[in-house]
């Protein structure tokens, strides 16, 4: 009997590790609001769901870091659900406080810009295996606003 259960295990197992999952990729970080308060810029995450019913987004949490050094980090519960066998576009607002950019002065330099790392972990209830986080990761370089962007 022992035998029976174990082989129905490595069966389970074997059939979940080849189970196609949703793949995600960032397609872009852009300023999207200059406020008093902070800069908000706006991730892009293209996410493709493989199976024919929709699947719900538990949450997104993200890290926005600058310099080795996290300026912005949070988490956005319940933000809905992928498309069924589609792809289904996501916006991540990342909201950088202004006090933390002064902090960066060095890196911003002559150029008006940060050099950025973004993590972001999709969080997905895929059903019968339940839970499955999405690691995304994506560096680059973002534009600071200049003050023609803040009073226009």
């Amino acid at each position: 009997m022992a035998n029976l259960v174990d082989k129905a295990k490595e069966f389970v197992v074997e059939k979940v590790a080849n189970m196609k999952k949703p793949e995600a990729t960032i397609t872009g970080v852009d300023l999207k609001k200059v406020s008093r308060e902070c800069m908000e810029y706006g991730a892009k995450v293209s996410v493709s769901n493989p199976y024919s019913t929709p699947l719900p987004i538990c949450e997104i949490s993200y890290t926005f870091k600058s310099a080795g050094r996290e300026i912005a980090s949070g988490t956005i519960p319940d933000p809905g659900s992928l498309k069924a066998s589609d792809t289904t576009m996501l916006d991540v607002p990342v909201k950088v406080p202004y006090s933390i950019l002064i902090s960066l002065a060095r890196d911003i330099g002559a150029d008006w810009d940060i050099d950025y790392e973004l993590q972001l972990g999709l969080t997905i209830d895929l059903p019968v295996i339940g839970d499955i986080t999405i690691p995304l990761s994506q560096k680059g370089e973002i534009k600071l606003p200049t003050l023609r962007d803040m009073f226009s």
